[in-house]
Parts: structure tokens; sequence; C-alpha cells
């Protein structure tokens, strides 16, 4: 598979992944953890994922500051200038912004031109860029990268946002979802299999996921996003300009060695909003790809657990060894050479890490949160 020098990817790694509490600390979070043996991170399978079909120097990694250590370590041909240190958490809107900044600097400086004097129609401004979290499973890795370069071919000719909706399996109410209008006559270049967004709704309850699921017409969210970089940077000028305007302040220091110090300056002023509610809710030229590659948002154990292999009693063990009686659909994770017995419960999530243990229902995950919240403000 042929790389492309126009093709970008914005990989999101910034979250503490406090719902996989307690193997997943904020010194060193889910994105940086190896969940499956396989001696990779999902941050290092999301790098590898996307190699085939974007130049190593054209990826970019944005993150907290405390973990830009950790990520050369995992990813040693990545330069330490293709680590987007954010000074401050503010959501994934400002996230990206700083991304398109810094790509956009980069291609006026290939283009010698300035923020000033920027000519879209030059050939270095042609930029598709594809944004991702870190955390993502693709069990099906060549038929996603096949769908990312039908949405890069998409966006490089047309003025649209491209997102990517995973064909829903189940009555999901963990994951937001996309209806799409999938008889329109409206087409436009290039989009066969591609169509037009009618609404995006948040996580819906069980007998409203139902309804989605029945109609047809609803697809998963799975946060992966496509544009180009004169299409998203002219919908954060529009359509999220608190944003756009902070960045603006300094678009002759970005790409410069001033650009650290101004985004010191400007991103904790930033307002903290989503990607999600701030450009894909308003934006009017949003397409969606209905998908199926064996996604994976890996948000919560629950969905680990549906992942993973079981036992002829539905039981997960990663990492150690556990011996179940009377015990069914529990999914336990220790820390290797550790051993279990575990009788007499269902649907237990067991983890212990360095001194923490976590017992809990799976399907009272959504609080495990709120209890690592809880404990660290006691």
């Amino acid at each position: 598979m042929k790389e492309n020098l126009n093709n970008y990817c914005v990989i999101m790694a910034g979250g503490v992944g406090s719902r996989f509490w307690p193997f997943s600390r904020e010194e060193k979070p889910k994105q940086f953890l190896d969940f499956f043996g396989t001696g990779r991170s999902l941050l290092q399978m999301t790098v590898d994922r996307f190699r085939p079909i974007v130049p190593i120097e054209n990826m970019y990694i944005v993150t907290n500051v405390a973990y830009k250590q950790l990520i050369m370590e995992q990813i040693p041909d990545l330069k330490e200038v293709q680590i987007l240190c954010e000074p401050a958490r503010r959501n994934t809107a400002p996230c990206i912004a700083y991304a398109t900044a810094h790509i956009r600097a980069l291609c006026l400086k290939r283009a010698g031109l300035t923020a000033k004097n920027q000519d879209w129609s030059r050939p270095e401004m042609q930029a598709n860029i594809v944004v991702a979290a870190s955390d993502h499973l693709i069990l099906e890795e060549e038929k996603f990268r096949q769908t990312i370069l039908k949405a890069f071919d998409f966006v490089s000719k047309n003025n649209a946002i491209c997102t990517l909706g995973m064909n829903p399996t189940r009555p999901e109410t963990g994951y937001g979802y996309i209806q799409y209008l999938k008889n329109s006559e409206f087409r436009i270049q290039n989009s066969e299999g591609i169509f037009p967004v009618k609404t995006f709704t948040e996580k819906p309850n069980l007998e409203m996921a139902k309804v989605f699921l029945e109609s047809g017409d609803f697809l998963w969210n799975s946060g992966i996003f496509i544009w180009n970089l004169q299409t998203i940077s002219e919908a954060f000028r529009y359509l999220l300009p608190a944003v756009a305007d902070r960045f603006r302040e300094g678009e002759l220091l970005m790409g410069t060695e001033k650009e650290e110090d101004f985004i010191e300056q400007i991103f904790p002023k930033c307002p903290n909003i989503s990607i999600d509610y701030g450009i894909m809710e308003k934006a009017d030229n949003v397409y969606v790809i209905p998908s199926s590659f064996g996604w994976s948002d890996l948000g919560t154990w629950g969905s680990l657990y549906e992942l993973s292999e079981k036992d002829e009693h539905r039981n997960v063990s990663l990492h150690s060894e556990t011996h179940y009686y009377d015990a069914e659909g529990n999914i336990v994770v220790l820390e290797p050479g550790k051993v279990a017995i575990v009788q007499g419960v269902n649907d237990m999530i067991i983890v212990e890490e360095k001194g923490a243990l976590l017992v809990c229902r799976k399907d009272q995950e959504q609080r495990i949160k709120e209890f690592t919240n809880n404990l660290l403000n006691t």
C-alpha cells in the first residue's frame, strides 16, 4: 500500500482512562498499556495501524505534557516535534484545533507562504487529515485502512467533513449514535457508499437504543474523523470561533521555536468543549461511511470483556490464572503470576494492580469514575 505525502494522522492520547482503574492510572493511562499480552500498547497498535497509509513524518500525537516521555519511549521513530503537548485538558475540540494549526503552519512553510497570505489552491496546502483516538481496537485492519483511503479521496475532492459510523450489532447504551440519510437523493462527487448525516445523538437509554437498532437508520459514532485542512480550518473559524480565535492570536508563531510558549499561554484559555458539540453537530456538510471492521472503543472493563476469549461459563481471565467455581460472566485481571479463586459470583469485574483492588458489578461499571474520584478526594 503506497503512502501519500498529503495524508496526515492526528492521534489523541491525552486521556487518563479512569474507567479502567486500577489497571490504568493517571501516571500511565490505558493508551500506554498492553491489554492483550501482545507486547504492544494501544497507542503502539494505533500508530502501527496507520503506518501503511500515512508517512510516519506526517503523524502527530496530541497528549498531556506529562506523557511526552512515555510516547517517545513507545514510538521511538517519532520526532519530538511530532508530539504536541497540551498544557491543560480542554477536551477534543481544542486538541484538534491545535493539531490543525500546527499542520497548517507546516504546509504554509512548505508552500513559502505565511498565515497572512495563505493560498488554499497551492498543492502544498492540500492536506487530508484523519483524527483518531489512541485507545480503539480494530480487528480487521486492512479493511479499516481501505475505508480511511476512501474517506481521504472523498474529502480531498469535496468541502466535506467525514466520519466513520459502525454498523450496530446490539442496543448499546455506551456509544453515541449517528442518524444518516441512506436513501437521500443528494449526491456529491465521489460519494458512493458515503451518506449525509441527519443528527448526532448522545448515549441513549436502553429503550431508545433498541429503537435505533430496529430502525436501521442509525450507526454507532466511532469518533474517527476525516477532513481536508481547508475544510476543518474554516469549520473552526465559523462554527467555533471561541477556539479558532485563540489560535489565530499567534498564527505567525506556529511552527516556530515560539510555538510551545504560545500554546502554554493560550491553550488553558480555550473552552472545554468536544469536537462533537463544537463542530459535528453544527456543520451542514457532514457525511458518514457506514463501516464494519471489528471496531471497539475500549472505554470500559465491559467492552474489554466483550472482546476477550471466554471459558464455557463466560468468564474472562487476563494476565493471570483464575479458577472459577459456581461463577459465570466475570472478568478477572490480576498482575502476572498471581492466582485467584472466584466462587459464587456472577457478572463481576475483579481487578488487582499495584496494591489496589476493584470489585464491581459489570452493570455498575459506569460508576467506576465516580468511585475513583471519591477515593482521590478522601
